[in-house]
């Protein structure tokens, strides 16, 4: 196997607006309107429209099929033996032309036992373009309180009980499970998560959605708000869930690896054979397999890696998304 360029892959007419920053990112092109999210080296489906957002290889075959069809070649055997043929990774570029709605996302028991996924969504942000977002409590809310600002869609209400937080490029967010949170308006980030498409909105209104009718996971918002981290965490806290202009290795707090890796790369920096999403930036990358051969990655481009491919090094701005250690 060889690494594979990825053309983008945008779900089209999402509930919010988006896509040019993702084009230029990418080096041109019109968007489709509201398509502010690239799913790269996706085995998920947006929830209830499969097969939309599962990447489709040039062979015409779904990437989830591939993996299925050669769980070892594309994701090694250690991997195998732990995770099954599970890639246990979504990478997106998610471009915020207006700010999303207050949301979380549910754990793993939480989705398991309620919602029959294998997984939660945890998250975490690497941030390309600077921006605000919000972030967890200042101050703890009951249940009552939490379902009334639901309720009531008093967004600015809630939106002043959040911690709102200024980051700038280079910037790494970790979105731990059940923790509230809103990306502003303006943000291109790049987005590693568990592959799951599981939201617990908390707002809906301006957007093109039904909240009341699609914002808890079918669940009735009694239960699925149980789910959400109604306690306050300090500034210290957050700010814990932050790291700041990384430049080199891992850019995520070390809470984040027992659901995926994120590294940054600028020197050259080798990599063992396995599977990942590599990302250019802002510069050319230069992609050398250990057999010898070289690739020039362009900025913007996504690149998967299977673990056939081999072991390989990289140089030059670049992210390399991969799942958690078997």
């Amino acid at each position: 196997m060889k690494p594979i360029l990825l053309p983008a892959n945008q779900p089209p007419a999402r509930f919010y607006k988006g896509g040019a920053r993702i084009a230029e990112f990418r080096g041109g092109g019109e968007p489709q309107p509201n398509t502010p999210e690239d799913w790269v080296g996706s085995t998920t489906s947006v929830r209830g429209h499969a097969p939309i957002g599962m990447t489709r290889l040039d062979d015409g075959r779904l990437l989830a099929d591939a993996i299925a069809s050669e769980p070892r070649e594309w994701l090694g055997p250690e991997h195998v033996a732990r995770y099954g043929d599970d890639c246990m990774l979504l990478v997106k570029l998610l471009d915020a032309g207006q700010r999303l709605p207050v949301h979380a996302h549910p754990d793993g028991e939480f989705a398991q036992t309620h919602v029959s996924t294998l997984h939660g969504k945890a998250e975490a942000w690497y941030i390309l373009t600077p921006g605000t977002v919000y972030l967890s409590l200042t101050r703890d809310l009951t249940a009552t309180e939490l379902r009334e600002l639901v309720d009531t869609q008093d967004i600015s209400t809630l939106l002043s009980l959040m911690h709102e937080i200024t980051v700038n490029a280079g910037d790494c967010v970790f979105v731990p499970h059940g923790v509230l949170h809103a990306i502003g308006e303006g943000i291109l980030l790049a987005e590693v998560q568990e592959p799951e498409d599981l939201s617990i909105l908390l707002e809906w209104e301006g957007f093109d959605l039904d909240g009341v009718k699609d914002g808890h996971l079918d669940l009735g918002f009694e239960l699925a708000l149980t789910a959400v981290e109604s306690t306050a965490r300090s500034g210290a806290d957050v700010e814990a869930l932050i790291r700041r202009g990384v430049q080199s290795a891992n850019v995520l707090p070390d809470e984040a690896g027992q659901f995926f890796r994120l590294d940054k790369v600028d020197a050259p920096q080798e990599f063992p054979a396995g599977f990942g999403i590599v990302i250019g930036l802002d510069a050319s990358v230069n992609l050398t397999m250990d057999s010898g051969e070289h690739h020039t990655l362009a900025p913007g481009s996504t690149t998967l890696m299977p673990y056939a491919a081999g072991a390989f090094s990289l140089a030059g701005p670049a992210l390399i998304a991969r799942p958690p250690l078997p």
